[in-house]
């Protein structure tokens, strides 16, 4: 019987996949996360990504509540979103696109211009 000494190299032992649809949902989950507060009637974020080698490209699509401050909280999805991807699936995120489907008035709100 002979003994094995060499040791395979971790790269070298195999790889580890991690598919397209989970990183989607990650990307969801930390886009429902970091928007402010969600439209009571609103759908859930939606991600697509497109993932090559350690790289994901992300799409983003939600709606969000009117009156609100779009820009930061694109800007906060954005950044959710790519640390989440990064830290959960161990990817790099050079580019998350986000795109406002439908504004949600609040209860109550009206449209600027109207009287009442």
């Amino acid at each position: 019987m002979t003994a094995v000494t060499d040791q395979v190299a971790a790269a070298g032992r195999g790889e580890t996949r991690i598919a397209d649809r989970v990183v989607a949902k990650i990307a969801a989950q930390a886009a429902k996360e970091a928007v402010d507060e969600p439209p009571k009637d609103g759908a859930p974020p939606r991600a697509t990504v497109n993932v090559h080698r350690d790289t994901a490209r992300v799409r983003v699509s939600l709606e969000l509540g009117y009156p609100s401050d779009i820009g930061r909280q694109c800007g906060a999805v954005r950044r959710r979103v790519a640390e989440r991807v990064e830290a959960l699936a161990g990817m790099e995120v050079p580019e998350v696109a986000v795109q406002v489907e439908r504004l949600h008035p609040a209860a109550g709100a009206m449209p600027e211009g109207r009287i009442r």
